[in-house]
């Protein structure tokens, strides 16, 4: 069958919608090379805000805290999620339709509801049992929740499609339990597994609003330092930092896409 041309309206509406999410980030990266401080006035190229970034005591600080908290709470909540997709696709228990739909509400509530939720929490955890301060603890736990939700959505998504003859088959081969899951539940679950991590990594780097209220004093992650210091007012170091984040984000987006349509086509 013979594909039609693309229409040039449909073309300049599709220009147009690329350059409104694009241009802003390719400007972004242009004035991370400008050599002025202050203005947007080109003053020439350079390379010093980099060589800045990474002799700043406080971003690369805040990166370590960033990587720990997504990775540390992107391995809990996938674990965990994976658990609660399986349990409710696979069992019936006592309010099992209120926890499916109890699971949706982190989706849902406002982040700033949920962050003054979790931060009246915390509050009371330290008045009752005391020394519970605000850190990277208290942010792990706080991602935990709602990337939790996203996972089992995505694990129990792939569940409904899995075919059950794979296990009655293997149960016929004298396959046990364990064997049952590692032999086949996972395997035909690996795409979800790693579709659930990375969007729980995403969402966990990409958070502000629940970090910042759920933060201490030597938990700054890179959001809340780009926040603080757009206040200031936006300088050459904070255009490298997101330039670096921007490149960082569409390596691992294009990376991902080619290894998946590689394994598609096998």
């Amino acid at each position: 069958m013979a594909t039609r041309p693309i229409p040039c309206s449909l073309r300049l509406v599709s220009y147009g919608v690329y350059g409104f999410l694009y241009l802003p980030l390719l400007m972004i990266g242009i004035y991370s090379f400008n050599q002025a401080r202050f203005g947007l006035a080109w003053t020439g190229f350079t390379l010093q805000w980099y060589q800045q970034l990474f002799q700043n005591e406080a971003i690369l600080a805040a990166a370590r805290n960033t990587l720990i908290l997504a990775v540390v709470s992107t391995l809990i909540s996938t674990l965990l999620g994976t658990m609660l997709g399986f349990g409710l696709h696979r069992y019936r228990f006592p309010g099992k339709g209120l926890i499916s739909s109890a699971i949706l509400i982190p989706v849902v509530i406002p982040d700033i509801v949920m962050a003054i939720t979790l931060l009246v929490f915390y509050k009371l955890m330290r008045e009752s049992l005391g020394g519970f301060e605000l850190g990277l603890g208290t942010m792990i736990l706080s991602h935990i929740t709602f990337q939790i939700t996203f996972v089992a959505i995505v694990i129990r998504s792939r569940l409904l499609t899995l075919d059950l003859d794979l296990e009655e088959a293997a149960r016929d081969l004298y396959a046990d339990n364990w064997q049952i899951l590692w032999c086949v539940l996972l395997p035909l679950l690996r795409p979800a597994l790693i579709a659930a991590a990375l969007l729980a990594f995403t969402l966990s780097i990409d958070d502000f609003v629940i970090s910042f209220f759920t933060s201490g004093p030597q938990s700054t992650t890179l959001p809340i330092l780009i926040y603080s210091a757009a206040r200031r007012g936006i300088s050459p170091e904070i255009n490298a930092l997101s330039t670096l984040i921007i490149l960082v984000t569409m390596t691992a987006a294009i990376s991902t896409a080619r290894w998946g349509v590689g394994k598609g086509s096998r």
